[in-house]
């Protein structure tokens, strides 16, 4: 493969990491899963965060928590506005919680929510509000989450394709009630598999500590808001207060994971090298539109989109890729309500998502790294140039 989705960031560091835990012998989480969880808060300027086993788990186990708060829980039937593109498991958890899910389009110039008619769709029945920045660009996080405060509005963050993102200077995973991240190999760090939530309520923390292995209390700090000071150190051991899950991290994803941190910062200036070029190559291609950087973005990939009257050369131009070994998806888990496991789902589409569809219909990318991607893009570029 000539120009692949990801490459690989990992170095001796990462080896030698991986190498000290399976030599300690204490594989299962525990300390070093304590200690990158507290590093990753640090960056993010948040007081608690979460390691889970993905950023699917965390988002479900995010979502979980907010339906057994003390005060105000979300309850099933209530309603929450999404929008119409993001990954699966952004909805996942909606349905199985039994929220009513309303839909909203992005808007015409980015892959993200568009604003004013997010605003326009809320009723006195919102209860929570899930914010999704695509692939590295912010989404209006900040306003998002200045109408969710005016309105006791939850936000939920779904910041996993967009660590090391910014908002006026400010890291999009520390918008929201709750944000979650993905540390899957394609993404802005990799620790293998594993997420990361976090959070500056001691509530949702104490939650999300319990419902992420197996609903007990034993993890539980010994004074916490969900149940009785804890004196009896045996009967903790199989206390089960929620109805919780298994989806603890192991200590070998933490270590990668510290490693990986210490990295992030230049990682991300690559990316935006990369942008900076991807952008400055395809300014001139009049068969195609992108979504222009803010100076603000992580990058994590190159969205590209055919322009109106050019549809017919979609196939043509996957054809061109293949032929030249560029790996290519469409448009990250495209349009929510275009997939069949929507149908399971209790809808409501108060506009037509028009923008939504068409980038699903007549959208790719292409693969952003932290390391120098010149030749992969100069390659794109003459594959692209003329059809």
């Amino acid at each position: 493969m000539k120009y692949r989705l990801s490459y690989s960031t990992w170095g001796k560091e990462e080896e030698t990491a991986i190498k000290n835990i399976i030599n300690k012998s204490q594989l299962t989480m525990s300390k070093i899963t304590q200690v990158f969880e507290e590093k990753f808060a640090k960056k993010l300027n948040r007081k608690y965060a979460v390691m889970v086993n993905s950023g699917s788990s965390a988002n479900l186990i995010s979502i979980a928590s907010l339906f057994y708060k003390k005060d105000s829980p979300l309850k099933k039937g209530d309603e929450v506005l999404v929008p119409a593109i993001a990954w699966s498991t952004t909805y996942t958890p909606l349905q199985q919680y039994g929220l009513r899910v309303k839909v909203i389009d992005c808007a015409q110039d980015s892959l993200n929510v568009n604003f004013n008619k997010l605003s326009k769709h809320i009723t006195n029945k919102t209860k929570l509000i899930i914010g999704v920045s695509i692939l590295g660009s912010p989404a209006e996080l900040d306003k998002i989450e200045q109408i969710c405060r005016k309105k006791n509005i939850y936000f939920f963050n779904d910041n996993c394709e967009s660590l090391g993102a910014k908002i006026k200077k400010k890291e999009t995973g520390s918008f929201g009630l709750i944000a979650s991240h993905s540390f899957f190999f394609s993404h802005h760090i990799s620790t293998i598999e594993g997420g990361m939530i976090v959070t500056d309520n001691y509530e949702i923390y104490c939650l999300l500590l319990s419902l992420r292995a197996h609903g007990w209390t034993r993890n539980l700090p010994k004074k916490n808001p969900l149940v009785y000071e804890k004196k009896q150190k045996l009967f903790e051991q199989y206390n089960f207060i929620l109805p919780g899950y298994n989806v603890r991290p192991n200590e070998i994803y933490a270590a990668i994971g510290i490693q990986q941190l210490k990295k992030l910062d230049k990682m991300i200036i690559q990316r935006r090298k990369n942008l900076a070029l991807f952008e400055k190559l395809f300014s001139n291609i009049d068969y195609l539109n992108y979504f222009k950087s803010n100076n603000f973005d992580s990058s994590f990939s190159f969205p590209l989109i055919l322009k109106e009257k050019n549809q017919k050369l979609l196939n043509r131009i996957f054809k061109i890729l293949k032929d030249n070994k560029i790996e290519f998806r469409l448009i990250t888990g495209g349009c929510f309500t275009k997939h069949t496991y929507a149908k399971y789902f209790k809808l409501e589409i108060p506009e037509k998502l028009i923008n939504a569809e068409y980038f699903h219909n007549y959208g790719f990318f292409v693969g952003n790294s932290s390391i120098d991607l010149t030749n992969q893009l100069r390659l794109l570029h003459k594959c692209l140039e003329r059809i």
